[in-house]
């Protein structure tokens, strides 16, 4: 026998429906607090290392800036996804492929000349450090003054708000920071 769902026909239905409901589940009224959420998120599509490179070597890490996300391949394969900032207009998007060149575990921050150009406010040097643009790591490209590094604000990720480099959370950056060998292929798309 097939059970039988009648529709809700007027507002008192539903809304003595609705209290029926709060009766039986008095948990709902005494939910947990959630933990903050972070709603600048980006919409993983995903890549295929196979479609942009002939073989893993060291490892791939494959940064979409349409859909702000990273990729990273380790050299056995493992597969690992995080959301990113891209940079803000497509004349600071660089694309194509690269690798990293240097690891740098404290990062300083000097402003590329177009940057200070841009923005005169800017300091002229920044130390490593909890407020440093570059966050707690930094990842070199063979392109001068691209990078994949951290921020400590997390309000970038997922948007476009970067001034040519890909952006992660500083926890983030840790994990692909401690898994890519200098050598390892990039490609930006």
């Amino acid at each position: 026998m097939q059970a039988r769902i009648r529709p809700i026909r007027s507002r008192r239905q539903l809304i003595s429906g609705v209290g029926a409901a709060l009766l039986f589940a008095p948990s709902v009224l005494r939910a947990e607090p959630l933990a903050p959420v972070r709603r600048n998120a980006s919409s993983f599509r995903t890549h295929d290392w196979q479609d942009h490179f002939d073989r893993l070597g060291k490892g791939i890490i494959i940064a979409d800036t349409n859909s702000r996300a990273l990729q990273q391949w380790t050299a056995d394969g493992e597969m690992f996804l995080y959301p990113t900032s891209v940079p803000i207009t497509d004349e600071l998007t660089r694309r194509g492929y690269t690798e990293i060149v240097l690891k740098d575990p404290e990062p300083d921050w000097t402003p590329t000349p177009s940057m200070r150009e841009r923005d005169p406010s800017l300091p002229a040097y920044m130390p490593p450090g909890p407020d440093n643009p570059l966050g707690v790591r930094s990842l070199h490209l063979t392109w001068q003054y691209y990078r994949v590094h951290g921020t400590h604000d997390t309000r970038k990720i997922g948007r476009r708000s970067s001034s040519g480099c890909i952006g992660l959370y500083n926890e983030h950056i840790i994990e692909v920071y401690n898994r890519t060998p200098v050598g390892t292929q990039v490609k930006l798309i």
